[in-house]
């Protein structure tokens, strides 16, 4: 949307409080579970020691300790080079908030296409969040970590099949 302000009653995000990246664009309840992973190993990553060791006892648990180690570095990875070479930082939402913002979005969907080969989609989503000749070394670290959420989503025991609707009983 272009122009718009006070004076027609639509504002922007900058008006209403939100950091460019924080506008909120899904549920993680909609999110496939590499890409829900993706999301919330971030916001775990970042929200330093305490969130990071969270992160560990989840990839031990699931992966075992070579595979949690493994993932461990690729999310590191993903964080730092996004950190240092990031064209802007990073808004993340709280942990606990089930709405995902877009540059959330765009982390857990770089995920999801580096892992699933599409590489060239990985490499222009990378491109939105770092610089341009560091997209190759993020695409790289996003499709490991992305393998080992894929790795956990297998291994995690299937979510509980709701009951079939008992059959309808009309009286009248």
């Amino acid at each position: 949307m272009t122009g718009g302000g006070a004076e027609d009653g639509v504002e922007n995000g900058a008006a209403r409080g939100l950091e460019r990246g924080g506008a909120p664009v899904g549920q993680i309840g909609h999110l496939g579970p590499v890409e829900a992973g993706a999301v919330l190993y971030l916001r775990l990553w970042s929200d330093g020691p305490a969130g990071q060791r969270d992160a560990r006892a989840d990839f031990d648990l699931a992966l075992g300790r070579d595979g949690a180690e493994a993932a461990l570095a690729a999310l590191g990875g993903l964080c730092d080079l996004c950190a240092r070479h990031g064209r802007r930082p990073l808004v993340r939402h709280a942990l606990t908030c089930r709405c995902i913002g877009a540059d959330e979005s765009c982390f857990a969907t770089l995920v999801a296409a580096a892992t699933e080969g599409a590489r060239e989609d990985a490499m222009l989503l990378a491109a939105l969040l770092v610089r341009a000749d560091m997209a190759p070394a993020l695409t790289d670290l996003a499709q490991r970590f992305g393998l080992a959420l894929r790795r956990m989503a297998c291994a995690a025991p299937p979510a509980a099949t709701p009951p079939a609707p008992a059959p309808a009983r009309h009286l009248h």
